[in-house]
């Protein structure tokens, strides 16, 4: 979470959109969520290409700065889209977290814990709506993110941990942004470890695509609309 939403987090993360009521009905013995719950796309869009196992024919991890994600990690998943807005946009909304809650619907609050530009160090924390289960009185996942490595206008990887009672997942996340073109080519992965999610990797695995693709998604649409 993540990615993460980083040591602190992400990852996401389990993120956008479906990501924490899915992963409270996977992972914390709720009903199942239906796949378009809270804006989730039905199904990924055909401008986004994603990547969940890794095999032998699959890219080189991403990295920022020479990092990537946790190798020893079960549970990962991978995805890109070219979106059709200057780089200069897509980084500005990437980067201002505070604003995360203005176009990712499954944020629902988000803050800086430092001042400035975000940089290597620069942690924040939020929240993703939990719904009501018997596992946890908890009405929120709280995640707390540090950002470890950073190159403006290129990459940017963080690690933490996402937490509610009864559950805790590590993640790390790198994105990506390289221009292209007609636009930028954003490219995101993530995994997540914890006792709970390393116990059912499938879906857990499903989790952290679902919330991926929907925040690519998000960003996608946000920056576009913005042109």
């Amino acid at each position: 979470m993540s990615g993460t939403r980083s040591t602190r987090i992400h990852s996401t993360r389990v993120r956008p959109a479906l990501s924490a009521a899915a992963l409270a009905a996977a992972l914390l013995g709720t009903a199942a969520v239906p796949a378009q719950a809270a804006g989730t796309p039905a199904t990924t869009p055909a401008t986004i290409r994603a990547t969940t196992h890794p095999g032998a024919h699959s890219p080189a991890p991403l990295t920022c700065r020479g990092q990537g994600v946790d190798p020893s990690a079960r549970i990962r998943h991978r995805t890109e889209a070219v979106i059709h807005a200057p780089l200069s946009t897509v980084w500005r909304l990437q980067s201002d977290v505070a604003r995360w809650p203005s176009w990712q619907s499954a944020v629902a609050s988000a803050e800086r814990l430092d001042h400035g530009p975000l940089r290597p160090g620069s942690a924040f924390h939020w929240t993703t709506p939990l719904p009501p289960n018997p596992a946890t009185t908890a009405p929120s996942l709280d995640i707390t993110s540090t950002v470890q490595q950073l190159k403006p206008g290129s990459c940017i990887r963080w690690t933490g941990p996402a937490t509610a009672e009864g559950l805790h997942i590590d993640g790390v996340h790198v994105w990506t942004f390289t221009p292209v073109r007609g636009g930028v080519l954003v490219r995101t992965e993530e995994t997540h470890t914890g006792p709970q999610v390393d116990a059912d990797v499938p879906a857990a695995t499903a989790i952290l695509r679902q919330g991926l693709d929907a925040w690519l998604h998000d960003l996608k649409a946000a920056a576009e609309a913005r042109g």
